[in-house]
């Protein structure tokens, strides 16, 4: 995601296009990172909970009980946290996709002319003189 953050200073249509598109790509993937990271915190908050069964089982001193059990209440509540960032990026994909399509209706046929024609086009302003 840093070539999101490192800009080039282009705004013309097909950078800004460009841009939304690597951030919409950039959020899925994370969303999909997010996404296996839950399942896999949830899986070792189980783990840890049926650990603490067996070490109860076992009759090993209670500390060690607790602890786990501390780890197991630790994990599940960080994949509470992961599953907020994990909807975060999924909102955040389909915002950008969203904005893209937006930017091509309102730009994409300016951009069809202006890049069309074989005369260049005034800097912003010129025409406020």
């Amino acid at each position: 995601m840093s070539d999101l953050t490192q800009t080039d200073g282009a705004n013309h249509f097909k950078a800004v296009q460009q841009k939304l598109k690597k951030l919409n790509t950039a959020m899925d993937l994370a969303g999909s990172e997010l996404e296996t990271l839950l399942r896999r915190m949830r899986q070792n908050a189980q783990r840890a909970e049926g650990l603490a069964v067996d070490i109860a089982n076992a009759e090993l001193d209670r500390t060690f009980i607790e602890m786990t059990n501390q780890v197991s209440v630790a994990l599940g509540g960080a994949a509470v946290e992961v599953r907020k960032l994990h909807e975060t990026a999924q909102e955040v994909s389909g915002l950008a996709h969203d904005a893209q399509r937006r930017h091509a209706r309102l730009y994409e046929g300016l951009d069809t002319i202006r890049s069309g024609r074989k005369e260049r086009t005034p800097k912003p302003g010129f025409f406020a003189h």
